[in-house]
């Protein structure tokens, strides 16, 4: 930004200086301006075709710079997998690739600049030749006087090293407008549809999916396949299947996090395109199976957004209740411990905990849980299963889980797969029919081999 904002000063004080320039040429002799004026259409050829070239290796260059932080940010977050399957050698090549790239588009622009500098400092001599051999020509001798004369040749140099630097500027104002582009691409994004005035104030009568297709981009396979099922307020809704059946993106369509491509949902008999963004995700607590720790403190990541003035006996009692205080209590500071970026200063299992303890805090109305408890162990699964139940008491509830021990307690239960809703029911409906596809899940992840 310094560097565009100093190559746009420049370009505005030469251009000035340029055209101060040719007005005292003007001024002195009109008809030897003409010689000046004759290339001006070869300079500005030249400056158009550069500025053309430099805005397109600087694209290019920007997607280089956007690479390059990419692989790194890939090796080393993977730098385990890097060391144990011994990929040093194939990640070295590849971020060599990359910076191999960055360095030819650098040396393209350094040579479009070299060129295209020597080519107008070229026209610009040329032109004062020109004008040096008419002004001594015979028809021009006995109009003009000596002063006019090196006025004329003054300013006629004078407006060389003005061009010199407006040639050298241009691959920083490119650069800078390539960058901008960019830029400016993702601040014109259209703001997510949020012109409804209906405020959502609790749940009363639930959320019911009709017909719902779902698909994250166009010609791909959908992710949901005209679904239909209620989740009932104040129950447990469990929604279970094989991986990629469908189940997280339910979980992403009631927050209004994707739109559905045909069907409706309702929460309380209204479409959720009805409601404000802010009163409908203000009613919803969310624990996903890609936990997110922020930078800061554990009592902040818990009284994390809109609960940041919650009452520490009120975040003590959303850790206890997620199984968490143990951990906490044992930290250096408790509460006011940091526990640095995404969380690296504590386990994967406590990492799970703490974001269960946020959603606890919230107390929202409608929760949902998309593999909550992925992560913990087989003693802290148990102790969060039961603060969960507990939790879940008069609330609305969407539990998306692998494992089905996580959703016995489930009042209903939504098999998924490959989009389709295939059956739905209770833990002990659905066991009572042995063809069903939740009793063959059920066997399969139930009936272990038996042992000596």
């Amino acid at each position: 930004a310094q560097a565009t904002t100093e190559a746009v000063r420049v370009s505005i004080i030469d251009s000035l200086t340029i055209l101060a320039m040719i007005g005292v040429m003007l001024w002195n002799s009109w008809r030897l301006t003409l010689v000046l004026l004759v290339m001006v259409p070869t300079i500005a050829a030249v400056v158009y075709f550069v500025s053309k070239r430099y805005r397109l290796i600087s694209r290019g260059l920007q997607r280089s710079m956007g690479n390059i932080t990419g692989v790194v940010d890939e090796i080393v977050g993977a730098w385990r997998e890097v060391r144990i399957y011994g990929g040093q050698k194939y990640e070295s090549g590849r971020f060599h690739a990359v910076a191999d790239n960055n360095r030819v588009l650098n040396v393209k622009i350094s040579a479009t600049n070299a060129i295209s500098t020597a080519l107008v400092q070229l026209l610009a001599a040329s032109a004062l030749a020109g004008i040096v051999f008419t002004a001594t020509r015979h028809a021009f001798l006995n109009g003009m006087t000596a002063g006019k004369f090196m006025s004329i040749f003054i300013a006629m140099a004078g407006i060389l090293p003005p061009l010199k630097r407006m040639t050298n500027v241009q691959s920083l104002l490119q650069r800078g407008i390539a960058a901008a582009q960019d830029v400016f691409a993702v601040l014109d994004e259209p703001c997510e549809p949020d012109s409804s005035t209906r405020s959502l104030d609790g749940l009363r009568q639930g959320i019911e999916f009709r017909d719902v297709t779902m698909r994250y981009a166009p010609g791909t396979p959908p992710a949901l396949r005209a679904a239909s099922f209620t989740c009932a307020a104040g129950k447990v809704t469990a929604v279970v299947g094989r991986s990629g059946s469908g189940k997280t993106t339910v979980a992403h369509l009631i927050p209004r996090f994707y739109e559905p491509e045909s069907g409706s949902i309702l929460v309380d008999g209204h479409a959720l395109g009805e409601y404000q963004l802010a009163s409908l995700r203000g009613q919803i607590s969310w624990v996903g199976q890609d936990v997110v720790i922020f930078n800061g403190s554990v009592a902040e990541n818990i009284a994390y957004g809109e609960m940041a003035g919650a009452r520490e006996e009120d975040i003590i009692a959303a850790a206890r209740a997620a199984n968490a205080w143990d951990f906490i209590a044992q930290m250096p500071r408790g509460l006011h411990s940091p526990i640095g970026q995404r969380g690296f200063m504590v386990s994967g299992g406590q990492r799970q905990r703490i974001a269960i303890a946020r959603a606890i805090l919230k107390n929202a109305p409608i929760l949902i849980l998309d593999e909550a408890t992925s992560a913990l162990d087989t003693e802290s699964e148990r102790l969060i299963q039961e603060a969960l139940t507990r939790l879940m008491q008069d609330r609305t509830t969407l539990v998306i889980a692998h494992r089905l021990s996580t959703v016995e307690h489930a009042h209903r239960i939504i098999v998924l797969d490959q989009g389709r809703v295939l059956e739905q029911g209770s833990h002990e409906e659905l066991l009572a029919r042995p063809d069903g596809a939740y009793a063959l899940l059920h066997r399969m992840q139930f009936s272990a081999p038996r042992g000596d």
